[in-house]
């Protein structure tokens, strides 16, 4: 049996009967606790699980952690950064209006929450070494096009069919398809 310290039980409540359907485990609750209790593997992974949920990840995105492909991984902000205001380091990850990191989001295939001066990261193993590249080299002061440039680089996921990522004009072209065609004799 695992015994997990949780911050937000409320969450995490709400969250034990999607996990019960999915991993063939029992989840009972004490005083700021989560006890789990299953097959080894099971309660690894509910702790896991777990862990992402009282971060802040979404239900769905922590789910993913059952897949052995999918990693949790955190970065410490004050670790990749000397600057004193880290509330300024933290808004260069979220981007206007949350555009920067619903990019490298889109670009690595990852869900990722920023809570005070740690960044949780849920991604596939392909895609790790590269997603936590481009946050620390945000957090470090890169510019948002190099960052952006080297995750499209490393092979990332691009779901051409969510629109555009905002990182290129589109480019009409006016040509007349006929010349371009025609045979050399």
């Amino acid at each position: 049996m695992r015994s997990i310290v949780v911050s937000n039980m409320n969450k995490i409540k709400r969250a034990v009967p999607s996990i019960e359907n999915r991993v063939k485990v029992n989840v009972g609750f004490g005083k700021g606790r989560v006890f789990v209790k299953g097959a080894e593997l099971n309660e690894f992974l509910v702790e896991k699980i777990i862990r992402a949920i009282d971060f802040g990840f979404d239900i769905d995105d922590a789910l993913l952690l059952l897949n052995e492909d999918f990693v949790l991984e955190f970065i410490d902000v004050k670790e990749h950064t000397h600057r004193k205001n880290l509330k300024d380091v933290r808004s260069r990850i979220i981007g206007r209006e949350g555009r920067a990191k619903r990019t490298i989001e889109k670009l690595t295939g990852s869900a990722v929450v920023i809570s005070d001066n740690t960044v949780g990261v849920i991604v596939d193993a392909d895609h790790l070494s590269a997603t936590i590249q481009g946050i620390e080299g945000l957090i470090s002061g890169s510019k948002h096009g190099n960052v952006f440039g080297f995750l499209e680089r490393q092979g990332s996921k691009v779901n051409r069919a969510d629109g555009d990522l905002g990182l290129k004009d589109e480019i009409e072209f006016d040509y007349d398809e006929e010349e371009d065609f025609e045979e050399d004799e």
